[in-house]
């Protein structure tokens, strides 16, 4: 019979509440990132996604992702884990050595920072009222769907043996190509001559950033579900993508404009840390450093592109983590060795068709993500509306959505 292991429990408790602290740190991350007067938008639908999803997950969310498999098709779980029925402190079908529900709780906090993600493309001009009728439908419409696929007992994109050992697919895939679809969809914020649509408090930017640096330990190491070697490979390759993909993009940012940006280093390292996430229980330290100078390359790349198409992503969503989990998820297919997880290996290993299994996942999820989201907007924007009026957001969100400000001046 399975044994509950102290150790690991504890490093799983541990990592859960690294977790949680990321959502507060892309308070501060994205809170920095907008004009003075949205500041407190961003941080109120930050918080509000950590207490509804908190509820959701353990109402339905968990069941749909993680529940037995619906008729063997690998699309979504059952019901029979409602309201977390059976889940409790014995050991459950996914981690054997940990209670049942501290798999459930860690998986939440995934659950929780998925949707807060998508926060950043509609900065500045989405209804507090449409934001909240989208969180709730997209996380258990689009979310729990795919983590089932991914993750869950019985999904088929597990089932065909994808590699995704902390969210390529399930955290930044999803939430960057619903950023992109949702920037599309609300269109460009209001520009009058005058606005530059600057940050208002880099300060707020690089403390968030640390802390989310400092989260994501948790974020890929946590997801060994033990305390032993996966879980200090997982933590090693992360620090160590997320140090080259800030060296590549404050260097490629440096040669570009002329500067050294501070926003540019920050933003190297989350995409760096974003394109290890799936490969941190695959690779070695060496690989991390490949995949974090190509994440930073690329995804300081797609910023420009993005630019150049006037696309109003606000704060680049779609180019760090819908790009950079992309290419997290095709890399680890290249540079998946057997030597990191027994059994697990890609291309560099001798196992090509796992290419082929990923470049599945990255479709089947892209596609899946994009409509689902579409077809919500849409829905919400038929029921409440999606956009603010023009004179509500030239006031700006804090006082035309929440009645407060952010700074007395």
């Amino acid at each position: 019979m399975p044994k509950i292991d102290a150790g690991d429990t504890a490093w799983v408790l541990t990592a859960t509440a690294l977790v949680m602290l990321m959502t507060p740190a892309l308070a501060l991350f994205y809170g920095g990132l907008v004009r003075r007067k949205n500041v407190l938008s961003i941080l109120m639908q930050c918080m509000f996604i950590l207490a509804l999803v908190s509820v959701t997950w353990v109402l339905v969310g968990y069941t749909l992702a993680f529940g037995k498999d619906v008729n063997g098709w690998g699309i979504i779980g059952n019901l029979d884990n409602l309201g977390l029925k059976g889940v409790g402190a014995d050991p459950g079908p996914y981690a054997k050595t940990i209670p049942a529900s501290a798999f459930a709780l860690f998986q939440m906090m995934f659950a929780i920072i998925t949707p807060a993600l998508i926060i950043g493309a509609f900065a500045e001009r989405k209804r507090f009222k449409a934001f909240v009728l989208f969180a709730l439908l997209w996380s258990l419409l689009v979310y729990s769907p795919i983590c089932h696929w991914v993750w869950g007992d019985g999904g088929w994109l597990n089932k065909m043996g994808v590699m995704d050992y902390a969210g390529g697919t399930v955290v930044h895939i999803s939430s960057g190509v619903a950023a992109l679809v949702a920037a599309l969809v609300l269109g460009p914020r209001v520009r009058r001559e005058s606005d530059r649509f600057e940050p208002h408090d880099v300060r707020l930017t690089v403390i968030g950033a640390g802390i989310l640096w400092f989260g994501w330990f948790g974020f890929n190491g946590g997801s060994a579900l033990a305390a032993d070697g996966h879980a200090v490979n997982a933590v090693m390759v992360t620090n160590t993508a997320a140090g080259m993909g800030a060296l590549t993009w404050l260097t490629m940012s440096w040669l570009h404009k002329g500067s050294p940006s501070v926003i540019g280093a920050v933003s190297g390292a989350i995409a760096g840390e974003v394109g290890i996430t799936p490969a941190s229980g695959f690779v070695d330290p060496s690989s991390a450093i490949v995949i974090g100078f190509i994440a930073g390359m690329v995804c300081y790349g797609a910023i420009l592109l993005r630019e150049r198409m006037k696309i109003d992503d606000a704060l680049d969503v779609w180019a760090v983590h819908g790009v950079g989990g992309t290419l997290g998820i095709l890399l680890t297919g290249i540079l998946a060795v057997s030597a990191v997880q027994a059994g697990k290996s890609g291309l560099i290993d001798g196992n090509p068709h796992q290419v082929v299994v990923q470049l599945v996942a990255i479709v089947a999820v892209t596609a899946f993500s994009a409509v689902a989201t579409f077809i919500i907007l849409k829905l919400v924007d038929k029921l409440v509306g999606l956009r603010v009026a023009e004179d509500e957001e030239e006031a700006g969100l804090d006082s035309s959505q929440h009645g407060e400000v952010a700074w007395q001046l």
